[in-house]
């Protein structure tokens, strides 16, 4: 762990170097991109400093316990027991700062609540999942735009799709994916049974705009002479132009300029347009797989929570933690689960960092 401490030291203090190069200050987009990265590396580098400062700061006290008269031995005592107090302390926030980071963490979420087993019943606890999520963004300050919705008509939702913009909101609530169980009396439950109904949560990251990079050397370009109507000089030059991209097996051809460079421009410009869309194919082929791991069959047995309306209690299956809060909760008041949850996580990747 040291060792990697030291080396993000070290490629921080040659980063502080590089950007106040005024060469590098001109160039802005490498300029932000050092910037950027020290950045990420700062918390570490910091916390690591402070653990530095006091192990320096023990063997400091050790050599008072020595060398100095009764006054100061007394103070070196107190210092050296607040000191080692803390280190155990420290090595654990650097284990958690030298933790992988997850990528998407900063990105904005699209969440999706579908009905499950239960019929209109799951509908409604549907609607109660839409509004739950809603005011815990509102209470984290983060924007809300409802994208699709599918309701019943008697206030439930068969599906809604949710965009949710703020800074962390994917780092709270990706742990909200699954299968959620709901067990209450229906209104409509004249006998006061107890029904159990299930909707599924689906969390994913916004995906971020794709840019198509085409490597000229991967497409076979053709010139030939253009045929039909477009003017005298149409039939007479090699002004018509077909692209292949060797990769995808992609054709595009063009003939519509009169000028080969034009025709050329065009071509590449739809080659692109059709990469791109090629490229967004296969995202959306990913999220569609993505979302069927996360959320399962919407089967009232297959659940991640449990929310219990005659308990007024609501537990988290995957940390075994039941608050009796409900109604708060079912209010956006999500925090102390979202904690455990993210804990829980934090715990299991220290110990595969401890194995590694």
């Amino acid at each position: 762990m040291f060792d990697k401490l030291d080396f993000i030291t070290e490629k921080y203090d040659e980063l502080a170097q590089i950007v106040s190069d005024p060469a590098v200050i001109a160039n802005q987009p490498v300029w932000q991109k050092h910037v950027k990265e020290m950045g990420e590396m700062e918390p570490i580098v910091k916390k690591y400093k402070e653990y530095r400062d006091a192990k320096a700061g023990i063997a400091e006290a050790k050599e008072m316990l020595e060398d100095g008269d009764e006054e100061m031995r007394e103070l070196a005592k107190m210092e050296l027991s607040e000191l080692e107090d803390k280190l155990p302390q420290m090595e654990e926030e650097l284990k958690l700062l030298l933790l992988p980071k997850d990528p998407n963490d900063e990105k904005n979420v699209i969440l999706e609540i579908r009905a499950g087993t239960g019929g209109e019943e799951a509908a409604l606890f549907g609607a109660d999942l839409l509004r739950m999520y809603t005011r815990y963004a509102e209470r984290n300050r983060w924007k809300t735009e409802l994208m699709e919705i599918n309701d019943t008509g008697l206030g439930g939702i068969k599906e809604a799709v949710m965009l949710i913009k703020g800074k962390g909101a994917y780092s709270r609530l990706k742990f909200e994916s699954g299968a959620h169980r709901v067990q209450r009396v229906p209104e409509t439950e004249s006998s006061g049974r107890i029904h159990t109904s299930a909707a599924t949560v689906a969390v994913l990251p916004e995906v971020d705009d794709v840019e198509v990079d085409l490597d000229p050397n991967d497409v076979r370009v053709d010139v030939y002479r253009a045929s039909g109507n477009g003017g005298q000089c149409v039939n007479t030059t090699d002004s018509a132009v077909r692209l292949t991209h060797e990769p995808t097996g992609l054709v595009v051809t063009c003939q519509d300029e009169k000028s080969q460079i034009k025709n050329k421009d065009k071509a590449f410009k739809v080659l692109k347009a059709r990469l791109y869309d090629l490229e967004m194919q296969k995202q959306q082929a990913e999220i569609a797989g993505q979302r069927k791991s996360q959320v399962g069959t919407g089967d009232r047995s297959e659940r991640i929570r449990t929310y219990n309306f005659p308990q007024g209690r609501v537990s988290d299956h995957r940390i075994g933690l039941t608050l009796y809060k409900l109604e708060q909760f079912l209010d956006g008041d999500l925090d102390e689960i979202i904690d455990g949850l993210i804990t829980n996580d934090q715990a299991q990747k220290m110990q595969e960092f401890g194995e590694a």
